[in-house]
């Protein structure tokens, strides 16, 4: 594999610490800048939106720029964010930072797989955007964690700096090593991407993806105050159970796979959703005893995100059938799903500790991926619905 790769791997740990590494920091920057917590989990919030814009708005605005310097412009802004919020006076100007890296990553993903692809041959297409999606999985398993401890050591602050120096090492490295006569792909026009929007079955699987990956973030997101002032860990020792979340999440990422490959997303969805529900709610009782809740966060971590490869082949396989022409913009906007969710749960769990408290957030995220297991049950059923009518309609061919 081409050095180039790791560039782009090295970009996608930098990206994903950033994103999530803020859950881990909440209550130290909530107390730090004199806001609520809910205010603090507005940075999640913020973050995810601009994901959920730069991805489809700002990747079909730069369609026709060369590859390497779209990739070199996202990255240089993620890192400006970052110092950005490494010198943020406030909370206003950590705000405008966390949307403007939140943009860049939301470009960074849409154009990477293309990159990727690019640097191989046709033939290890695949296993080049699994090497470089590596670099977010690891980001769960060992970047989250660290930048956790480092912000709990030496500030919060020291946190942003540190990612800042990854995403201009990530920049050095993509401008040496990515060539400059990548080919460029097919325009991605804000027009196709209504067109996808327009589909009411595609609409149904973002539903899915939003409320099923936004469910678990209105607990996720108050993680850390949730086991300080229920379960009674220290600080320090929020960034060791990080560690033992993104160790889960990295299983349950292979495993959500496996599953959806072996029975089908519809079926594998349907456990999946029923387990993250169901720890949602066990999480309720165990948060108070600090062995009991390490043990469900280890599990939780396993459902929370097993069902992203069966949501995006759901995706891509609904695409193949209503918009054939615009498989890879349905799939991107599935993408941008995932952080509407972020968005959204991350603010409804603010408002849920604001109105009510923290221990309200498990339950009522536990409802919400309830509902997305009932639109996956629909989606399902609609599926057989339309198979019938194909055999039927073939059987009647037949006849005649």
């Amino acid at each position: 594999m081409p050095l180039a790769l790791f560039a782009l791997t090295l970009s996608a740990f930098a990206i994903g610490t950033t994103e999530f590494v803020i859950v881990g920091l909440i209550p130290t920057m909530a107390q730090d800048l004199n806001v609520s917590l809910p205010s603090a989990g507005l940075l999640v919030s913020l973050y995810a939106l601009g994901v959920a814009v730069g991805a489809p708005v700002l990747t079909a605005l730069t369609g026709k720029w060369n590859r390497k310097q779209v990739l070199l412009t996202v990255m240089s802004l993620f890192v400006i964010g970052n110092m950005l919020a490494w010198q943020a006076p406030g909370y206003n100007t950590l705000i405008f930072a966390r949307i403007l890296t939140g943009l860049a990553h939301g470009v960074f993903f849409s154009i990477g797989s293309t990159i990727a692809t690019g640097l191989v041959p046709k033939e290890k297409a695949a296993s080049a955007i699994a090497i470089m999606f590596t670099g977010l999985t690891v980001a769960l398993v060992t970047g989250v964690p660290l930048g956790t401890y480092i912000g709990q050591t030496f500030g919060w602050q020291a946190t942003f700096l540190t990612v800042a120096l990854l995403g201009l090492i990530a920049v050095l490295g993509s401008w040496i090593l990515v060539p400059n006569d990548l080919k460029q792909p097919p325009t991605t026009t804000l027009s196709s991407q209504l067109k996808v929007l327009t589909q009411p079955r595609l609409l149904l699987v973002y539903a899915i993806t939003a409320l099923g990956y936004g469910g678990t973030f209105i607990a996720f997101t108050f993680l850390a105050p949730i086991l300080q002032q229920q379960a009674g860990f220290g600080s320090n020792a929020i960034g060791l159970i990080m560690l033992v979340y993104g160790v889960s999440v990295a299983i349950g990422n292979i495993w959500g796979g496996k599953m959806a490959d072996k029975m089908g997303p519809i079926k594998a969805l349907t456990i999946i959703f029923s387990g993250l529900a169901t720890v949602l709610v066990i999480f309720n009782f165990t948060a108070v005893h600090p062995i009991a809740a390490v043990a469900t966060i280890l599990v939780w971590g396993a459902f929370a995100f097993g069902n992203v490869p069966g949501l995006q082949v759901y995706v891509v396989k609904q695409a193949e059938k209503y918009t054939p022409d615009a498989v890879d913009v349905a799939s991107g906007l599935n993408i941008a799903a995932f952080n509407v969710g972020i968005a959204l749960g991350a603010w409804g769990g603010g408002l849920i500790v604001a109105k009510a408290g923290l221990m309200h957030t498990p339950w009522v995220g536990a409802m919400i991926v309830g509902g997305a297991l009932a639109l996956t049950r629909l989606s399902g059923y609609l599926d057989k619905q339309k198979q019938n009518m194909s055999d039927q309609k073939r059987l009647a061919c037949d006849k005649l």
